[in-house]
């Protein structure tokens, strides 16, 4: 099981753990955001830091329906408590885990300034 908490913003926030190539780690705050469709975005400075590869460009649309390309790299996540590789997109934005890193798993928001987030695996 995942859990997190709701901030002032009535943002769902989770805290993950990315990991490089070279066993580089560290903790960040992702919001959680049911509108990607993707798995992680990074800044690009923790992308750097961490020394992840870069997989491709792909296009990408925003939530005002333009498209932008992004770099897409691939990083471990620790989920659920197993290690889980990944698509990260650079993004000069805060952290979001999107759906698929969500994927087979059901997500509860109690949705207050404090409230519990929780994800667990699905049946």
């Amino acid at each position: 099981m995942i859990t997190g908490t709701v901030n002032s913003n009535r943002e769902a926030i989770i805290r993950l753990v990315v990991a490089g190539p070279r066993g580089q780690q560290q903790e960040i705050e992702a919001i959680i955001d049911t509108g990607f469709t993707g798995f992680l975005t990074l800044p690009p400075a923790v992308v750097a830091a961490l020394g992840l590869s870069w997989l491709s460009r792909q296009p990408g649309i925003l939530a005002d329906g333009s498209v932008d390309i992004f770099d897409v790299y691939v990083g471990t996540v620790l989920w659920d408590g197993q290690p889980r590789v990944v698509e990260v997109e650079a993004a000069d934005t805060d952290p979001l885990a999107g759906m698929s890193l969500l994927a087979r798993y059901s997500l509860r928001i109690d949705v207050m300034n404090g409230g519990i987030v929780t994800i667990t695996v699905l049946p």
